[in-house]
């Protein structure tokens, strides 16, 4: 359970399909506007698909369903790929023969 202050991500969603501009591409066009948000809770407390209120970190208040509390970072540059290896050796090799390594 999340309490006041706390940092946590907001889902809602800004324009329903069929509200969406008649100018956008057909498979956009059958999609919903949405949008993740993080900020501080502003509610006393709640739980994840609570619909909420929270405070960007620029000042914006918006509101929508709480889908995480106290998110962070999970990219990353994706698995292991050997030939990658294969590849700076060559690189670095080739950039030896030509004095490209200083």
């Amino acid at each position: 359970m999340a309490k006041k202050g706390d940092w946590v991500r907001i889902h809602s969603v800004v324009l329903k399909a069929d509200e969406r501009t008649a100018k956008l591409p057909d498979d956009t066009q059958k999609c919903d506007l949405e949008q993740w948000t993080k900020g501080f809770l502003q509610d006393e407390s709640a739980e994840i698909g609570d619909e909420v209120t929270v405070e960007t970190a620029v000042g914006r208040i918006v509101k929508g369903t709480m889908i995480d509390d106290f998110p962070y970072y999970t990219h990353s540059y994706g698995v292991f790929v050997p030939e990658l290896i294969q590849i700076d050796k060559q690189l670095r090799e080739e950039m030896a023969e030509i004095g490209g390594d200083e």
